[in-house]
């Protein structure tokens, strides 16, 4: 088993994948910020050494990628680095010794959707500083494998979805009046038609994907998406989220104008950003090299998200009865 840094190992997929490796039986470092534990408390957690590092700051003063070096990992997962300068850090620190790096990408590495199902093969188009950012990374990662540096692996995750913290609803922000809407029976506004694809993915299947990375050697130099089997569109979703209630979705079909009048220009601009790329991620490569396959699709993520909102107070479904969550 392995000596594995996880940097960003409170956040979404640490919270999963951090036990994984544990019951896998590695040595695992978790490096964070150490404002705030995982999402969810696991035992394994006790076990861990845990690592407090504040990366942007130790980034700009130039420490971060020595000291991550200076941990001996034989595995490094990146779950948090955004731009290429602070990946082009932490490989130079890494490649003395070579450890396998597995970096968190983002299915936003592909701008709008030409063909469908996007593949990993298809030319990076993106836009935005985030997806832009990705790719460039991507792009770097994969010439050091190239070059004989340091060995690397790309996941390009969804949108990621669970318990403990607000998803993308089917309106395609964050605003959780879409779950009043759907649940109580009220209209609910989309631009399109209706058609707006989202692809979510449930966090512990990103998890999966990452340790699965860990021991095929062959997925090295190599991108891969991972999301949940099916994309839907946002009136799919919303029918989906509806039914939980017993109920079909009230839905209003609008121009975008008309959207964001009533979204409010935020959260309209955060469907923008999630819908225009129209992507439909193929999986078919995560499947066959690290024999991928997610345990939940978009509505099973959605429904452990909501019922975990809701019993937060985070969401308001107006009393209506809401189903249990199925055990996994």
């Amino acid at each position: 088993m392995s000596r594995v840094v996880v940097i960003g190992a409170t956040g979404h997929i640490g919270t999963y994948l951090v036990p994984r490796l544990m019951d896998g039986g590695h040595e695992v470092i978790a490096v964070s910020r150490g404002t705030r534990g995982p999402y969810h408390a696991s035992p394994q957690w006790d076990a861990v050494t845990r690592v407090i590092a504040d990366r942007e700051a130790e980034d700009a003063a130039g420490r971060f990628g020595g000291r991550m070096a200076a941990l001996r990992p034989e595995v490094v997962i990146d779950l948090i680095c955004f731009t290429p300068a602070s990946a082009q850090q932490l490989v130079e620190a890494l490649r003395p010794s070579r450890p396998l790096l597995v970096h968190c990408g983002t299915i936003w590495v592909h701008g709008p959707a030409l063909r469908v199902p996007v593949t990993e093969d298809e030319p990076r188009t993106p836009y935005g500083e985030y997806g832009t950012g990705k790719a460039e990374i991507e792009a770097l990662l994969h010439q050091e494998s190239r070059a004989g540096g340091v060995p690397a692996v790309v996941l390009h995750p969804g949108h990621i979805s669970g318990p403990g913290w607000p998803v993308i609803t089917p309106a395609g922000n964050l605003d959780p009046a879409a779950w009043t809407a759907l649940a109580t029976g009220r209209p609910l506004a989309l631009p399109d038609h209706g058609l707006g694809v989202l692809h979510h993915v449930h966090a512990d299947d990103v998890a999966q994907a990452f340790e699965l990375a860990l021991s095929r050697p062959v997925a090295i130099g190599g991108s891969f998406h991972v999301a949940a089997e099916q994309a839907m569109t946002q009136r799919g979703l919303a029918a989906g989220v509806a039914r939980w209630f017993g109920r079909e979705p009230v839905l209003d079909f609008v121009g975008w104008d008309e959207f964001t009048r009533r979204a409010g220009p935020g959260p309209a601009e955060v469907t923008r950003e999630h819908t225009f790329r129209g992507i439909t991620a193929s999986i078919a490569r995560a499947h066959q090299v690290l024999g991928y396959a997610p345990r939940y699709t978009s509505l099973d993520a959605l429904h452990e998200a909501l019922a975990w909102l809701v019993a937060n107070g985070q969401a308001d479904v107006g009393g209506q009865p809401f189903p249990a969550v199925s055990p996994r």
